[in-house]
């Protein structure tokens, strides 16, 4: 995909979406984090489910802890991977009192630190709640990346930074968004809708007639 063709690209994305949100549900910092940390390998429609329930009754690190490892699984063990998921959780809410006062701090070697947080989790937090211009490379976003030419890359750290050079900046900041939600309903995985994509004339892909 070419410079002109980029622009395009975001261009018509952000004509038709201005401001793309997650679709994960949350009212606050932890709420997000702790809504991301349980999404690996998740639907978000499963993990809103989820915490929909959780947080009605437990959404500060504190009152996670309280729960217990038995009341927290109680709550999220509709999600997969549930087990480690709330051990992770729990473990992270304990760093956040100790270390933080509570707080989701927005520094990246912080986040990383918190157990079951990695860089992709850490990128959703700093974007969404911070306003950072962070690619979190999802399978969604692997795969949109790759296929369309926009950000080739073998692994997905190689496409975040690729992403992170070819996006121009004033797409920065949502790009993560658009090339999440298109992957996840137009790009996707086993049989593009390229007859329905806003942006297929930028796109490389070499299958996009027949796939349509």
């Amino acid at each position: 995909m070419k410079k002109p063709q980029i622009e395009t690209f975001f261009a018509t994305l952000q004509a038709a979406n201005p401001t793309p949100k997650t679709e994960l549900e949350y009212t606050s910092v932890f709420e997000l984090l702790t809504a991301v940390l349980l999404s690996a390998q998740a639907t978000d429609v499963g993990v809103n489910q989820a915490t929909r329930r959780l947080f009605a009754v437990a959404n500060t690190p504190q009152q996670i802890l309280d729960l217990g490892l038995t009341g927290l699984e109680a709550h999220i063990k509709t999600i997969g991977l549930y087990h480690s998921k709330a051990r992770h959780l729990l473990a992270t809410c304990q760093l956040l009192i100790e270390r933080h006062g509570g707080e989701v701090p927005r520094e990246r070697e912080a986040l990383e630190a918190l157990p079951g947080v990695g860089r992709k989790t850490a990128n959703v937090v700093l974007n969404v709640a911070f306003g950072e211009p962070t690619m979190a490379v999802d399978t969604h976003i692997f795969r949109v990346s790759n296929r369309t030419g926009l950000a080739p890359g073998k692994t997905p750290l190689a496409v975040e930074q690729a992403l992170l050079k070819r996006v121009p900046k004033n797409y920065r900041v949502h790009a993560h968004h658009w090339l999440i939600l298109l992957g996840r309903y137009v790009c996707q995985a086993r049989r593009p809708r390229c007859a329905e994509c806003a942006v297929s004339a930028c796109c490389d892909y070499a299958e996009k007639t027949q796939a349509q």
